[in-house]
């Protein structure tokens, strides 16, 4: 994992998103030179076409993270990988005709589009052949020394067996755990010095997996160890960086005060998000008007009962205020205001409805609540009133991350399907901690272009 503006990005990643960066710019070079060649024009140094080399290759990286090419997915199948380049690919192309047309002087001519295309898509997959082994294998995944052989070793050992998984496991030292759950771990008594053990194994890092740290961390020992450059790291922190998320089962409130994170409410970045807030919900507003006056009127003719609702959620600071939206379900959905978790194939969900939330088109009002400063674009989902009095109670840390401006899309929402029970609330609490924990506005930026794939692909919408 190398860490990009607080955001951890796994090595294979970084590695295949510079190659297709490179590939990109060579497949906008041979387009533009079998153009030239058709036409008989002279051709001069590629230097005198930069700005229109990054102009073909920069949006079409940006739509390949959106649509989640990059994905875990992406690295398992190969028909997967080339579906989701070909929409990406297609998307760009589409943009760029847009961008061609306004902005002619920094662009090829559009007649370059389709060579540049087809050698873009050609080559992307190609490359995906080629490095594919190396990508799955071992040589880019960082190896582990886990003290611990009990159940946190057991969680740590089942991520390494993730297809994508940007570490491998060399071996497990038991550190006098009761009982044992990894087969063929190494007492520590065993070892003579741990420091030449984890130098015989070439290991990159050792990670503490110990159930009960009292009395029985090794100080002297990871000393040493830490001294012959060999990275150290406590479950926690190691699994927030490989998962993404916070895990609750292991954190306390100490590893949450002393690690670094938690700068969102810092006044430079309050400000660019709130200028980004600000701006983009008045452009969207102007766009989405005419969108959301045919669906209110669709929504009319189909049900009784008004087009929009307004509904209570708790905002930052745990203040409530009302969010618009579309109406999606039954006007008698909620007996006598009795908040309900959506199920799966929810009955009081419209046909309409159905079709609108698939698209996250009952969301476009919620621009207003940004516009206001109730909400941000990018933030944990505000909850209603009542979940979140139930939340609160069973849910440890669930308060934390009302000190967060709500928003419209978020972490949890790009990363786990909807949830409709407490458990999935926890789940998604992991995430939106993390979030808290490592704001920054390119992570801001990573989760409104990925918003895009759940949008065409709303595997969790309800």
């Amino acid at each position: 994992m190398t860490r990009v503006f607080k955001h951890y990005v796994p090595n294979a990643v970084l590695l295949l998103g510079l190659l297709d960066f490179v590939l990109l710019l060579l497949a906008a070079e041979a387009g533009w030179r079998v153009r030239a060649w058709q036409i008989d024009m002279a051709v001069d140094s590629i230097a005198t076409r930069i700005p229109q080399l990054l102009s073909f290759a920069l949006p079409l990286e940006i739509a390949m993270v959106a649509v989640g090419a990059y994905g875990v997915h992406a690295f398992e199948s190969w028909r997967f990988a080339t579906a989701r380049l070909l929409v990406a690919v297609s998307l760009g192309i589409i943009f760029l005709s847009l961008v061609f047309f306004l902005l002619p002087g920094i662009t090829f001519w559009r007649s370059n589009l389709f060579f540049g295309m087809v050698f873009a898509i050609v080559g992307l997959v190609v490359v995906r052949f080629a490095i594919g082994s190396v990508i799955r294998g071992d040589a880019l995944r960082r190896r582990i020394l886990v003290l611990g052989a009990g159940r946190r070793a057991l969680k740590l050992a089942e991520l390494a067996a993730r297809p994508r998984a940007s570490f491998k496991i060399v071996g497990n030292v038991a550190m006098g755990e009761p009982t044992t759950a990894i087969t063929g771990a190494i007492g520590r008594d065993a070892i003579d010095n741990l420091s030449d053990h984890v130098l015989a194994l070439d290991a990159t890092e050792v990670v503490l997996a110990i159930e009960e740290r009292r009395n029985s961390l090794p100080l002297r020992d990871l000393l040493r160890v830490k001294t012959t450059g060999v990275g150290v790291m406590d479950y926690s922190t190691f699994l927030e960086r490989e998962t993404g998320r916070i895990d609750l089962d292991s954190v306390n409130p100490s590893w949450l005060i002393f690690s670094d994170g938690f700068s969102s409410g810092r006044m430079l970045s309050s400000m660019f998000k709130r200028a980004f807030d600000v701006a983009v919900s008045l452009l969207l507003l102007a766009f989405a008007v005419p969108v959301i006056l045919v669906t209110a009127l669709a929504i009319k003719l189909e049900s009784a009962g008004p087009a929009f609702y307004r509904q209570r959620r708790v905002g930052l600071y745990n203040q409530p205020f009302d969010i618009l939206k579309l109406r999606s379900m039954r006007q008698d959905a909620e007996v006598a205001g009795t908040a309900v978790w959506a199920a799966e194939d929810d009955p009081r969900i419209t046909r309409i409805g159905k079709w609108i939330r698939k698209v996250r088109i009952d969301e476009l009002p919620q621009c207003w609540s940004v516009l206001k400063g109730e909400m941000s674009f990018v933030g944990p989902r505000p909850e209603r009133p009542q979940f979140v009095a139930d939340l609160e109670r069973d849910l440890p840390f669930y308060a934390e991350r009302h000190m967060v401006k709500p928003g419209i899309t978020g972490w949890a929402q790009i990363n786990y399907p909807y949830g409709a029970s407490t458990e999935d609330a926890r789940h998604k609490l992991e995430y939106d901690l993390y979030y808290a924990k490592n704001y920054t506005p390119f992570l801001d930026l990573l989760i409104l272009l990925q918003t895009l794939r759940v949008v065409l692909w709303p595997e969790g919408a309800r």
